[in-house]
């Protein structure tokens, strides 16, 4: 896989324009305007501004419950050792209960959090394209 970084629209100059009016390979439009593909016009468009406004939204909003539904269960964590009698004294395998509730337990959540996180921002992207045209 191959990283592209883009820097700026892709615009036409009327210095690099060939004989034909056009570049080379894209569809370029007279006065400097961008060259768009067809969804990035999209974007350019007052339903494409809304759906990409509402893409992002989406993902914050996804963003947030998964960060605070994180930090909710990290945060019953400890409660549930101060709560509980005697848990924050038990032992396994020779080491205290709470270092193992904190040391291996955070673990699975975290991956939880993330698989969960990964699926739904995926889903979201698919909705975007599929309501934007892209396929």
């Amino acid at each position: 896989m191959t990283r592209v970084r883009v820097t700026a629209p892709r615009t036409v100059t009327s210095g690099s324009a060939t004989s034909g009016g056009a570049t080379r390979g894209s569809a370029a439009l007279a006065g400097g305007r961008s060259t768009a593909a067809p969804h990035e016009a999209a974007e350019e468009s007052d339903a494409g501004q809304l759906f990409v406004r509402s893409l992002i939204r989406s993902q914050l909003r996804l963003g947030l419950v998964v960060g605070l539904g994180f930090l909710l269960i990290l945060l019953a964590f400890p409660l549930m050792l101060g709560l509980v009698p005697g848990l924050a004294g038990s032992t396994i395998a020779g080491l205290p209960f709470d270092w193992v509730l904190l040391g291996a337990g955070i673990y699975p959540v975290i991956g939880l959090s993330a698989w969960l996180y990964v699926r739904t921002a995926a889903r979201n992207e698919a909705r975007y394209r599929d309501l934007a045209g892209d396929k």
